[in-house]
């Protein structure tokens, strides 16, 4: 007898860029009943548009949609994700918390400048911040499931298998994430989006590799290889003097960095090299490369050649969507099919709902965003010392 799907009501926090990818994942779980109640965003304009587009219910608090969910995804400036998290975690509810997972934002006061506060400080508060949610996971019946949609990316995901079923060692790993700057209104404010590049960006590759490591390490060794210590090194080129400004790279980032080199070493002795910027023409790239002693692996996410297009004309292509942050549709492009399928963002939501309704740990869990943010925080005390190497506070 087949049995019936289990049915979860799921509730949005913000009405941005995020909130949209991940309403449009929600459409395609298929292995759980999913229903969409509603959407709370502190803007009444922006979440009473977003409902409307979608027809589902504008709430006029955070509470109030809280009460009428099983599960929440918090899609807001990474500022308020701790507070938003904890609130629904203390009524049992499980949060699938965007990326970056949280982190230091200042101390609140309106002079804070991210370019000037003690990084050691800021890695202290961001280790307590991560503390106090997995807390509050622990204390209740709701999980955390972190978004990070590299993890369940078709490639990182076959990179697992083989990882799993070879007994690989993976001895390097170097990825990258670039582009030519945010969707984000907040991007660029220290406040509100705890760093720049190395943390608006870098967190996916860098999160790929931990996760692989982490796989790893269970195949081989029956327990996860975790990140040891980091060594970074992040600079404003487009806040430079000497810099030119033609028009096709977003600048005027406040207090952060618009470009950052990362290097993580294991407790086993092996390394991953991640770099980070938004400095990128051509459209995103995100790609990783897996050297292992018994194979290598290149994971393109993005862009990836599943289906290209020439035109002479971008004109005729006026109405199609090529692919994301691309600045022109003319002449040859990488035009991704279904783009949001290869970034894994359907697979990342079938996966947390399976894993919510299953009661089972998701693959992309509270341990790895920690570690991630750990990783992330120690790198930038490493390059306020200009890349010295920094240990990596061990999150448990």
């Amino acid at each position: 007898m087949r049995e019936e799907k289990k049915y979860l009501r799921a509730g949005l926090v913000g009405s941005g860029f995020a909130a949209r990818f991940h309403y449009e994942a929600l459409e395609r779980v298929y292995g759980v009943n999913v229903e969409v109640v509603g959407v709370y965003s502190p803007t009444r304009k922006n979440r009473e548009a977003f409902a409307a587009e979608r027809g589902i219910r504008p709430f006029s608090s955070l509470d109030e949609l809280i009460q009428a969910t099983d599960v929440l995804h918090v899609c807001t400036p990474p500022v308020t994700h701790e507070p938003v998290a904890v609130q629904a975690l203390r009524r049992d509810r499980s949060v699938i918390i965007e990326k970056p997972f949280t982190g230091y934002f200042g101390d609140g006061d309106p002079s804070f400048n991210g370019r000037t506060f003690s990084r050691s400080h800021g890695l202290e508060e961001a280790v307590a911040s991560i503390k106090r949610m997995r807390e509050a996971e622990a204390a209740g019946r709701g999980r955390i499931l972190y978004a990070e949609n590299w993890v369940y990316a078709p490639s990182i995901q076959k990179e697992r298998e083989i990882i799993e079923k070879s007994g690989a060692h993976v001895l390097w790993l170097y990825g990258m994430e670039a582009h030519s700057g945010s969707h984000s209104p907040y991007y660029g404010i220290w406040s509100h989006s705890g760093g720049g590049s190395l943390m608006g960006k870098g967190v996916h590759p860098l999160t790929a590799c931990l996760y692989l490591k982490r796989v790893e390490g269970r195949a081989r060794l029956g327990k996860p290889i975790r990140p040891l210590s980091a060594s970074a090194r992040v600079h404003s080129i487009t806040g430079s003097d000497q810099f030119r400004d033609l028009g096709h790279l977003k600048t005027g980032y406040t207090d952060v960095e618009d470009f950052a080199q990362l290097h993580v070493l294991f407790e086993d002795g092996t390394v991953a090299d991640i770099f980070a910027s938004e400095l990128l023409l051509g459209g995103v790239r995100n790609n990783l490369e897996v050297v292992a002693d018994n194979h290598r692996g290149v994971c393109s996410i993005n862009p990836n050649t599943s289906f290209m297009t020439y035109t002479p004309d971008e004109q005729y292509l006026r109405d199609v969507y090529v692919v994301e942050k691309t600045e022109t549709k003319q002449g040859w492009a990488f035009t991704s099919p279904d783009e949001d399928w290869f970034t894994g963002y359907q697979h990342e939501m079938e996966a947390f709902y399976r894993s919510i309704a299953s009661d089972t740990e998701p693959e992309s869990d509270s341990q790895l965003a920690g570690d991630t943010i750990a990783v992330v925080y120690a790198g930038y005390c490493s390059a306020e010392q200009n890349g010295t190497e920094v240990a990596v506070p061990r999150i448990s």
